[in-house]
């Protein structure tokens, strides 16, 4: 009888509240075991989880013990698809050192990266990722992940496509932790760039303030420029002249808030750690309160301008989850998932929104539960 072999994946940083959520979903659609780490050994994720999830104590920066655990993946039968995750951010100053472990030791890489100069760091090991005939699919949870496959998703509803604009809203602290608090500020740091009217130009994050209208139960909310890795990957996968991407929070004034530390405080402060910490855990603390009210829930809205059958048209997607950290848990699992089942086989490394197929997209979301509204609205003559 042939021996079946237990598929493995490892969640770096799989001890924080999406990497939780991440080995969740792993653990209801699918029989692989699942290890996960963090900077100290806790039972609680494993116990909460059952005997398919075990703990490792790992910390980054102990380069000879994250190779170990990587290299432990390695397999020569070729129908056993290991897989890294890494969860463990903020991304801002993270290097490409998980990823070279995969490559080396021929393991499938999946991230929740949310920073452009991470997104850029990945990709630039595309050759060598291919050259291993690993996939590594980067931006694989809420936003961007699951919103980068609703743009391709919308954009396929036409037959051309000119302009994308891309908005989130979070209720308080989307039943995340401070990481994501840390990314938020860390987000305000400088200018970026847009795609706009087919030429780069630089934007400040949290400005130009917009009122759009979202699903029940978040209606109209103001959003705000945010620098996010959609706002390249997606001009580069879509022959597109114009991206936009926004994000907002309720209540209001968390965007107030965070308006004035982006307009009024002095860069090098952003720039600064203890700076960057005192916000995060301050902004942790008041969203412990407000999520009492708010939720923690998440939406996404698409809107897509181009052309069908010769006429101007519009394509839009929205989605509405009641928490964002377990939404950003079937983004990475189902593509975690898709992986390990060989469905998504596309060496080298790619933004999600690249790699996976629609249907593929639709099918995962379906089995999770999760509803995409669409609709195609047609110019008037």
């Amino acid at each position: 009888m042939q021996r079946v072999m237990t598929q493995q994946v490892l969640i770096l940083g799989g001890q924080g509240r999406i990497g939780r959520h991440v080995a969740a979903d792993l653990v209801t659609h699918t029989n692989a075991k699942v290890t996960v780490t963090g900077r100290s050994q806790r039972s609680k994720p494993t116990l909460a989880l059952g005997s398919q999830v075990q703990s490792l104590e790992l910390d980054l920066d102990d380069r000879d013990k994250l190779t170990a655990a990587i290299h432990a993946l390695q397999t020569d039968d070729r129908q056993q698809r290991n897989v890294v995750v890494h969860c463990a951010g903020p991304f801002h100053h993270r290097d490409g050192r998980v990823l070279e472990a995969c490559i080396a030791a021929g393991v499938n890489y999946v991230d929740v990266s949310d920073h452009p100069s991470y997104t850029r760091t990945a990709i630039a090991y595309r050759e060598a990722a291919a050259a291993a005939g690993i996939t590594a699919i980067v931006n694989t949870g809420i936003f961007p992940g699951i919103s980068n496959s609703m743009v391709r998703q919308s954009i396929e509803q036409l037959d051309t496509a000119d302009a994308v604009h891309l908005s989130y809203v979070v209720a308080g602290s989307g039943g995340a932790g401070v990481t994501v608090m840390r990314t938020t500020f860390l987000g305000l740091q400088r200018p970026f760039q847009a795609w706009l009217k087919g030429r780069w130009q630089m934007v400040k994050p949290y400005s130009d303030r917009e009122v759009v209208e979202f699903p029940s139960p978040y209606g109209r909310v103001g959003v705000y420029w945010f620098d996010v890795p959609e706002a390249f990957t997606i001009p580069s996968a879509f022959p597109v002249k114009t991206v936009i991407t926004k994000f907002g929070t309720v209540p209001d004034f968390y965007n107030f808030l965070t308006w004035s530390v982006a307009r009024w405080w002095h860069p090098r402060l952003l720039k600064t750690r203890a700076v960057i910490e005192f916000l995060s855990y301050v902004s942790h603390f008041m969203t412990d309160v407000t999520d009492r009210f708010s939720g923690i829930g998440v939406a996404i809205r698409v809107e897509v301008d181009g052309q069908k059958d010769g006429n101007p048209a519009k394509s839009y997607a929205t989605l509405v989850h009641k928490n964002t950290a377990i939404a950003a848990g079937y983004g990475t699992g189902s593509v975690t998932e898709l992986l390990l089942a060989g469905k998504l086989d596309k060496p080298g490394v790619w933004a999600i929104e690249e790699a996976l197929s629609t249907a593929l997209f639709t099918q995962a979301m379906q089995s999770r539960g999760v509803t995409i509204e669409q609709s195609l609205h047609m110019a008037k003559s």
